[in-house]
């Protein structure tokens, strides 16, 4: 199976909420000793199916969410949300040593997950899930294993296309039909 192909995506229609998931200060070794910055990382979604995450660098704290947010905003997917605010089946999401497992729940259950995993499902407009944090727990990581396991979510309107052999890839256009 190929990797995702992500469509770009119309941001004037939809109504952003952003979340700083992680500031931490990153610094860089050289010759006359360490540069410091700090590192942000930044979700962005509407609640409603649409979620990105992005991050950005910069020696005042302000400058570097506002970097990680425009990254985010450019990095936006679209997500696939049942009318019981959860996902359909069972996913696993890797991204370098984080792996990360959500399951679907029942109505009432909420999100079961770590505070990163959280806001983004939350930001994507799921509403009851369970997760587990498999492997590495650091919050890029973690970030975009989650990102990649509820992007490869299909709509039962996907998987039968899939299964009748018009979609040559997951997330691409229907051919000949």
């Amino acid at each position: 199976m190929k990797k995702n192909v992500r469509t770009k995506i119309d941001l004037s229609s939809l109504e952003l909420t952003e979340s700083v998931l992680d500031i931490k200060r990153v610094a860089k070794v050289v010759k006359g000793g360490r540069r410091f910055k700090l590192r942000a990382i930044v979700a962005v979604g509407n609640k409603n199916g649409f979620v990105g995450v992005g991050m950005g660098k910069a020696t005042e704290t302000a400058d570097a969410i506002r970097k990680a947010t425009e990254s985010a905003r450019k990095n936006i997917v679209r997500v696939y949300v049942n009318e019981k605010g959860t996902i359909p089946y069972e996913i696993y999401g890797k991204h370098g040593a984080s792996k990360i497992l959500l399951k679907p729940a029942v109505e009432g259950t909420g999100i079961i997950a770590t505070e990163t995993v959280r806001n983004i499902l939350e930001l994507a407009g799921i509403k009851n899930i369970l997760t587990k944090s498999l492997g590495s727990n650091t919050t890029v990581n973690l970030a975009k294993a989650t990102l990649n396991a509820i992007t490869s979510v299909l709509s039962p309107e996907e998987i039968y296309q899939m299964k009748k052999g018009k979609i040559s890839d997951i997330n691409q256009e229907v051919v000949n039909g």
